[in-house]
């Protein structure tokens, strides 16, 4: 069994995103081992990118602030090194091809698998394009990690036959972000998702509150939430930690 089967194994799973470096790395590390110690089952670790095309304003200008303060992806590689010490739930990397390319595709990858991450989600790669990925992170055991969104319509159940990991279903149109609904006939998608394939799928984009998370549990097998966090390290940022982890644990009750 990958260890991202794991998170799904009890129940609906939370999966909390953050940008590794905003506001600093010890920030990020705090906050990871809070959302760890309260329930996520799943973190999501965005490494900062100068064009992230797939973010709204929110994480956009968490990417700004981790790069203005001389984050790069060797100190987040040392950082998930670190955390590796302690923390056991499974993480994932969230970034774009350029940050994969940029290193090397191959030695970024197999540092991925040497230092204990267990998938890579890159949201500018297209399923049609993802081979060039898709056999070396087989090689290495890092799932790369499959997106489904509204517009994927008669190519959801060709994406979700080859998924590995999870499936990020996008909830909605357009980038990431806080939303007050979420009107996409997701009960839809996630029928040809399951008459595709075993692999759980998380539905991300939009969730903040603990209703919300409830309700795209209820119909998928796990909440993603990514702005809302970042939205407290931007309000309380090296004193988020506390925060983060408290809201973790809220919406984690959420959807047991």
């Amino acid at each position: 069994m990958s260890n991202i089967a794991k998170a799904f194994q009890n129940g609906k799973a939370f999966i909390p995103f953050i940008t590794c470096g905003d506001p600093d790395l010890q920030t990020t590390a705090a906050a990871v081992r809070e959302m760890a110690q309260n329930g996520a089952d799943l973190i999501e670790l965005g490494i900062p990118f100068s064009d992230p095309t797939a973010e709204g304003p929110v994480i956009q200008a968490a990417n700004i602030r981790a790069l203005s303060g001389g984050v790069d992806t060797d100190k987040i590689f040392d950082l998930v090194r670190d955390l590796r010490k302690d923390v056991t739930v499974p993480m994932v990397f969230m970034t774009y091809a350029n940050v994969v390319y940029s290193y090397g595709a191959e030695k970024f990858i197999s540092i991925c698998s040497e230092i204990g991450i267990d998938g890579l989600i890159l949201p500018d790669i297209p399923f049609e394009e993802k081979e060039e990925f898709s056999e070396v992170c087989c090689r290495y055991d890092v799932d790369l990690i499959s997106l489904i969104a509204p517009t994927s319509e008669n190519r959801i159940g060709m994406i979700a036959k080859e998924a590995e990991g999870f499936i990020y279903l996008v909830s909605s149109l357009g980038v990431t972000g806080v939303r007050s609904e979420i009107t996409t006939d997701l009960g839809a998608i996630v029928k040809v998702i399951r008459e595709n394939t075993s692999v759980p799928c998380a539905i991300g984009f939009g969730i903040s509150t603990p209703e919300q998370a409830k309700k795209m549990a209820g119909i998928a097998d796990g909440a993603i939430v990514g702005s809302a966090i970042v939205r407290l390290l931007e309000k309380y940022g090296k004193d988020a930690p506390e925060y983060i982890g408290r809201y973790v644990r809220e919406m984690k009750n959420a959807i047991i």
